[in-house]
C-alpha cells in the first residue's frame, strides 16, 4: 500500500542573487507513491539559483517570473486545500481513455477527495485528498472494474512473463458456444434457439457487471450499458443468434482497443525499460553491485560496453562513445569526453566507462522525460477537452433518441412493436462514442510518442495543437541560432594599459559567472597565464552592466551603448563600430569611469541554422531574430540567415516584439532557457533549447533534446500531421455513425453490423492514429 508523504537589460548574469519558484506539479514514475503538494520534492520542483546580472550586448535575461503553465485545464483546477496529501497507484485494465474516465468518475465522488486524475500513457491513478482514502480508492476503483496494483505486486508483475492468451479466453469461449449453437441449429432450430439464449447470456454475465458497477460509481452511459440493454432487448424480440453475436464482436473489438492502447504506451514502457535496476559502484577501486535507487550524486560508477547508464553521470578518466539515440533520436554515438554530462538511458558503445552520478534519485534524464509525458496527459488539445463535454450529453442523447424510434412509429403511425424495437436498439449501439472519444486521444498520444523519439518533447496536447498554426518563430540569438560558446577574438587596449592588466580587471569582475561571454573572458584570461583575483563588492549595474572593486578601483563592464555620452572617446567609437561590423559583440572595460579597454568576442552560427531555416521557410514558417546584442552584430549574424532581426532589446522590449508579432500572426518563442522566459510566456508557443535541462524543460512548452535546430521544422510538421490525423479520425467516426444511423432508421442494418460498424470505426481511427508513430522526418 502506498504510504503519505507531506507535501532592465539582464543579459549576462553571475549566480549570486535570484530565485525562481516554479509551480509544476510533477508525479513520481514509481508505484504506489503518496506525497504532500506542499512540500514533497518528487510532487513540485523549485529553480533556486542566485544570481546578479548585467548586460554586455548578448541577448540573456534572467527572470524571477514564475513559469506555471497556463494552460486550459491548469486554470479549471481548483485549488488544494493545504493539508492535501497525494496519493498514487498503478492502474491495470484500462483499455482506451474512457476508461479513464470511468476511474476519475468513481475515486471523485469519495467524500475527501479533492482531485483524482488518471494519467492514462503511464497507467497511474493520482488522487489529492485531505485524510487517508487509500482503502476507499481501492474500494472504488474495484467496483468500477479496474484493479489498483500495490508496488509489491507491480515488481513482481515486471518479472513474470505476460500471459498473452489470458485476455483472449473468454472471446474464445463465446466463439466455440456460438459456433455449437449454431451447429445445434441445423438440426432443430428451438434447440438451437436455446442454445443461442445460453450463449448469450455467457456472454452477457461480465458485461451486465461491469455496466452495474460504473453506473453505481457515477458512470450510467458506458458502453458496457449500452451493450447490456441492446443484447437483453434482442433475446426479448427473439434474435438470439444476433444478440449472441453483438457480445462476440464487442468482445473483439475491447481486445483491439487494447491492443491499440499498448501500441500507444508502449514507447512510454520502452522508455521506463532502458533504466536498468542495478549498477555497478566502485567503492574503495571496487565494483560491487548496488540497487540504483540507492545511487546519490558524487558516487562513482562503472558502465560496460553494451549496458546503459542507470542515472545521468559525468564522464571521468578518458573519452567514450554513448548511442544516445533513445533520448535524442540522433542514430550516430556520440563521443564524449571526460567532465562532459551523459544522460541516463544512454547505451555506452564501445569500452567501460567509468561516471559521477550528478541526478538525484527519480532526477535523472528518463526520469524528467516521464514526469513530462504524465503531465501532458493533463495538458489535453482544446478539441479533446471538447469532444469529452460533447460525448458526456451525445451519448444520453442517443439513447434519447433510440427510445424515441422504438415508441412513436408503433403509437404514432400504429406500426408494429419488434421491427422498430430491433432498430431503435441497433441505433443504440451505432451511437456508441468510442470511435469518436478515441480519436484524438489517440492521435495525440502518438504525436507525442513520435515526437519523442525524434528528441523532441511537446508537454501535452495543447502544445502539440498549437506547433501547427505557428507561421512565426521568434528566436534569442546566442546558444540558440549560435553555438553559445564565444571567443575572445580581439583585445583593444588604452595608452598607458597593458594587456594583462585589462584581463585582469576583467576576468576580476566575471569569474563565477556561467553566462557564454563571461566564461569565454576568464579562459581566454587564463590562456594568456594571467593570475586572476576575484573582484569585491560586484553588483548588477541595471540595465548598463556589472561592476566591482579590486586594488581600490571601481572595475565595470558594459555594453558601449549604455555608457553616458561623451565617455568614449571618438576613435575607440570608430573602432567599436569596426568591430561590430565584422560581428563581434564588444564589451568596454573601464576604470574610476575612464575607458582602459575593449573586448571584442564573437560566437559562431550552429552547423545546421542555416539549413533549419530554409527548411522553416518550405514549411510557411518565418523567422525574426530578438537579441540584446548591438544592432552591427547582430545584422552580421542575420545576413548569414537571411532573416530579419530586432537588437538592443531590453526583456521588456523582447516581450512588446513577441506580443505585436503574436497578434499580427501565431508566433512561437525559441531560446536557451529561463533566460528568455518572459518573451515565451508572451508567445503561442515557447520552445526551448537546451539538451533537456531543468530549465529548458520547466520553462517551456516544449524542448529539443538534441539541441538541434531542424528539430523546430519536425515538430511544426509533427503537429501539422497530428491535427490533419485528428480531423481524418473525427470525419471517420461521424461519417460512419451518419451513415449507418440512416440505415438503420431505413431497416437496412442489423445488430450485428452496428457493432461491427462501431468496433470498425474504433479499429480504424486507432490504426489512422498509429501511422504517427511511423512518421519520419
Amino acid at each position: 500500500m502506498p504510504t503519505p508523504h507531506k507535501h532592465d537589460h539582464h543579459d549576462h548574469h553571475h549566480d549570486t542573487t535570484s530565485a525562481c519558484g516554479c509551480a509544476h506539479q510533477h508525479a513520481k514514475t514509481q508505484q504506489g507513491c503518496s506525497n504532500q503538494s506542499a512540500s514533497s520534492k518528487e510532487s513540485s520542483s523549485c529553480c533556486s539559483n542566485q544570481s546578479t546580472a548585467h548586460t554586455h550586448g548578448a541577448d540573456h535575461c534572467c527572470s524571477d517570473e514564475g513559469d506555471s503553465p497556463d494552460d486550459e485545464s491548469d486554470r479549471q483546477s481548483p485549488p488544494l486545500p493545504p493539508s492535501s496529501q497525494q496519493y498514487s497507484w498503478q492502474v491495470s485494465g484500462m483499455d482506451c481513455p474512457s476508461c479513464a474516465k470511468k476511474i476519475e468518475n468513481a475515486v471523485i465522488s469519495l467524500p475527501t477527495v479533492a482531485r483524482a486524475r488518471v494519467l492514462f500513457a503511464t497507467e497511474k491513478l493520482v488522487v489529492d485528498a485531505s485524510s487517508d482514502v487509500r482503502q476507499q480508492v481501492q474500494q472504488a476503483v474495484t467496483s468500477a472494474g479496474f484493479v489498483l496494483i500495490s508496488p509489491q505486486s507491480a515488481a513482481n508483475n515486471e518479472k513474470k512473463p505476460e500471459n498473452i492468451l489470458r485476455g483472449y479466453v473468454p472471446i474464445i469461449l463465446l466463439a466455440l458456444l456460438m459456433a455449437a449453437s449454431w451447429v445445434i441449429s441445423t438440426f432443430d432450430e428451438y434447440t438451437g434457439n436455446i442454445a443461442f439464449i445460453a450463449t448469450t447470456l455467457v456472454g452477457l454475465w461480465p458485461i451486465t457487471r461491469s455496466a452495474i458497477k460504473l453506473i453505481r460509481s457515477g458512470t450510467p452511459f458506458a458502453i458496457e450499458t449500452l451493450m447490456s440493454v441492446a443484447a437483453i432487448g434482442a433475446l426479448f424480440i427473439g434474435a438470439t443468434a444476433e444478440a449472441a453475436m453483438v457480445l462476440l464482436l464487442f468482445m473483439i473489438g475491447e481486445q483491439l482497443e487494447s491492443y491499440a492502447a499498448n501500441r500507444a504506451r508502449s514507447g512510454v514502457k520502452a522508455l521506463m525499460a532502458l533504466v536498468p535496476e542495478e549498477a555497478s559502484l566502485i567503492v574503495n577501486g571496487q565494483a560491487r553491485p548496488v540497487a540504483v535507487n540507492l545511487l546519490r550524486p558524487n558516487d562513482i560508477i562503472e558502465v560496460a560496453a553494451g549496458a546503459r547508464l542507470p542515472v545521468d553521470g559525468e564522464l571521468q578518466v578518458s573519452a567514450a562513445s554513448f548511442d544516445e539515440s533513445a533520448l535524442t533520436g540522433e542514430s550516430i554515438p556520440v563521443e564524449r569526453q571526460p567532465g562532459e554530462k551523459v544522460p541516463a538511458g544512454s547505451l555506452c558503445v564501445d569500452r567501460v566507462a567509468r561516471l559521477k552520478v550528478v541526478s538525484q534519485p527519480g532526477d535523472s534524464a528518463i526520469d524528467r522525460i516521464l514526469k513530462l509525458i504524465e503531465l501532458a496527459d493533463e495538458r489535453r488539445a482544446p478539441i479533446e477537452r471538447f469532444l469529452d463535454r460533447f460525448s458526456r450529453y451525445y451519448t444520453p442523447a442517443i439513447m434519447l433518441l433510440a427510445v424515441l424510434v422504438i415508441i412513436i412509429p408503433p403509437l404514432v403511425m400504429g406500426q408494429a412493436w419488434e421491427p422498430w424495437i430491433y432498430r431503435g436498439l441497433t441505433l443504440l449501439l451505432i451511437g456508441c462514442p468510442c470511435a469518436l472519444v478515441i480519436s484524438t486521444p489517440a492521435a495525440i498520444t502518438s504525436g507525442l510518442a513520435a515526437a519523442a523519439r525524434q528528441g523532441a518533447l511537446i508537454k501535452g496536447g495543447a502544445a502539440l495543437e498549437q506547433l501547427g498554426l505557428v507561421k512565426m518563430l521568434a528566436l534569442d540569438k546566442t546558444g540558440t541560432l549560435t553555438e553559445g560558446k564565444p571567443q575572445v577574438t580581439e583585445v583593444v587596449t588604452a595608452p598607458g594599459i597593458t594587456q594583462d592588466y585589462l584581463l585582469r580587471m576583467a576576468a576580476a569582475i566575471e569569474i563565477g559567472s556561467h553566462h557564454p561571454l563571461a566564461v569565454a573572458i576568464v579562459n581566454y584570461s587564463r590562456q594568456q597565464q594571467v593570475t586572476i583575483e576575484e573582484a569585491g563588492q560586484r553588483r548588477a549595474l541595471s540595465g548598463v552592466g556589472v561592476e566591482g572593486v579590486l586594488d581600490g578601483k571601481t572595475i565595470a563592464i558594459s555594453a558601449p551603448d549604455r555608457l553616458p555620452a561623451g565617455e568614449i572617446s571618438s576613435p575607440t567609437h570608430d573602432r567599436i563600430t569596426v568591430l561590430e561590423q565584422a560581428g563581434n559583440t564588444v564589451v568596454v572595460v573601464t576604470e574610476d569611469q575612464q575607458v582602459i579597454g575593449l573586448l571584442a568576442l564573437r560566437d559562431t552560427l550552429r552547423s545546421d541554422a542555416v539549413a533549419a531555416l530554409h527548411e522553416l521557410k518550405s514549411l510557411g514558417v518565418d523567422a525574426v531574430m530578438l537579441t540584446g546584442d548591438n544592432p552591427r552584430a547582430a545584422a552580421a549574424i542575420a545576413g548569414q540567415l537571411g532573416i530579419d532581426f530586432r537588437a538592443s532589446l531590453l526583456p521588456a522590449d523582447k516581450v512588446q516584439a513577441v506580443t505585436e508579432l503574436n497578434q499580427r500572426q501565431a508566433t512561437a518563442m525559441v531560446g536557451d532557457g529561463i533566460n528568455d522566459a518572459p518573451a515565451m510566456k508572451a508567445s503561442l508557443i515557447g520552445i526551448a533549447m537546451g539538451g533537456g535541462t531543468d530549465v529548458a524543460l520547466e520553462t517551456a512548452d516544449a524542448a529539443l533534446t538534441h539541441n538541434r535546430l531542424m528539430g523546430l521544422a519536425d515538430m511544426i510538421r509533427l503537429s501539422r500531421a497530428t491535427r490533419a490525423n485528428i480531423r481524418q479520425n473525427i470525419t471517420l467516426a461521424l461519417g460512419l455513425k451518419a451513415i449507418f444511423l440512416v440505415t438503420t432508421l431505413m431497416g437496412l442494418t442489423g445488430l450485428w453490423i452496428a457493432v461491427l460498424a462501431d468496433s470498425g470505426a474504433t479499429a480504424l481511427v486507432t490504426a489512422n492514429a498509429l501511422r504517427l508513430l511511423k512518421k519520419r522526418r
